[in-house]
């Protein structure tokens, strides 16, 4: 049955705003789950990715896909990782490039619409199962549904994808987290994708428009001279443009989730296309009024997280 972007979501009083859901897991959530498998595999073009295995010897493979700057480790991944393993699936966490304890080989790191990484790990992982299913939060939620939308139907492993707290808009959800308030994500961000640019640098002396770091106050400024020119865009507004998930989803043919809340700091008002959720059959939206970015926090610290139970319940409902 298509879902509505209503809701039934209700946050701890104690988190009383958007920000607090948002800074509040990232500092202070631990999560106690089976230490993983790492795995590292090679790519097309002679770089690695590192994978974290979680296996169980079931047919079905949850793959979850990190945020800007973030990494398998982080609790958001491993909390949603603990809760499919209860459900009896076997679960992949990988890291972008970069993004594991050794900077990657070759020039580029990773991006918003990187999904040739993505189909290396899925290409990779398919063998052992017979049903895929794909959950990605924030930058690898963009990744995620910009990658089902390529495939269509050409994989028919795939079965079902989770995107939470999405910039299905780049360049609007730029703009947002850069102004007022929001600023603080944005230089935290900034800080350690400068220091990956310096220590690339010294890899590829040359390579990378050094002097142009002192220019970067955004990160629309980053993606300006760093992440659209390494990538092979000409400047910010073409990778948005290109990489953006919000002219994929009509393009998605597996049952897909796109779980966004109105509070959420990252993402603009582009991010909840009401109107365009009345014409999709297979994307499903739900846009609770809290949750923050990568929050949604349970009723206590023990609990699961919203986001882990609905992912969970959207993915197994009809397999």
């Amino acid at each position: 049955m298509p879902l509505t972007s209503e809701s039934s979501y209700q946050r701890p009083n104690w988190l009383f705003s958007g920000h607090l859901e948002t800074i509040y897991p990232a500092l202070f959530r631990k999560v106690e789950v089976q230490k993983p498998m790492r795995e590292r595999i090679e790519t097309p073009d002679g770089d690695f990715l590192d994978l974290d295995w979680f296996r169980s010897g079931n047919p079905r493979l949850v793959i979850i896909s990190h945020g800007l700057e973030g990494n398998s480790t982080r609790p958001y991944m491993l909390g949603m990782a603990r809760e499919f393993l209860k459900k009896g699936f076997d679960v992949l966490t990988w890291n972008f490039r970069g993004c594991s304890e050794e900077m990657n080989r070759t020039l580029i790191f990773y991006h918003s619409g990187a999904t040739y990484d993505l189909d290396t790990v899925v290409n990779h992982a398919q063998k052992d199962y017979r049903k895929i299913f794909l959950v990605g939060f924030s930058l690898g939620g963009n990744l995620s549904l910009k990658y089902l939308g390529e495939k269509k139907s050409s994989n028919p492993k795939l079965k079902k994808g989770v995107a939470i707290s999405v910039p299905l808009d780049l360049a609007k959800s730029c703009e947002k987290i850069s102004t007022g308030e929001n600023v603080i994500y944005s230089k935290r961000f900034l800080t350690t994708l400068k220091e990956k640019v310096i220590r690339k640098s010294q890899a590829f002396p040359g390579k990378l428009p050094l002097s142009q770091l002192r220019k970067v106050k955004t990160l629309r400024d980053f993606d300006e001279y760093f992440t659209g020119p390494v990538h092979g865009f000409s400047d910010a507004a073409e990778y948005y443009q290109v990489n953006s998930s919000l002219q994929f989803l009509d393009q998605i043919e597996v049952p897909t989730l796109v779980l966004n809340a109105q509070n959420d700091p990252f993402l603009s008002e582009t991010c909840f296309p009401v109107k365009l959720a009345k014409k999709l059959d297979l994307v499903h939206f739900e846009f609770p009024k809290h949750g923050g970015h990568v929050g949604f926090s349970g009723p206590s610290r023990e609990k699961s997280y919203y986001s882990e139970l609905r992912a969970v319940e959207f993915i197994s409902h009809d397999l």
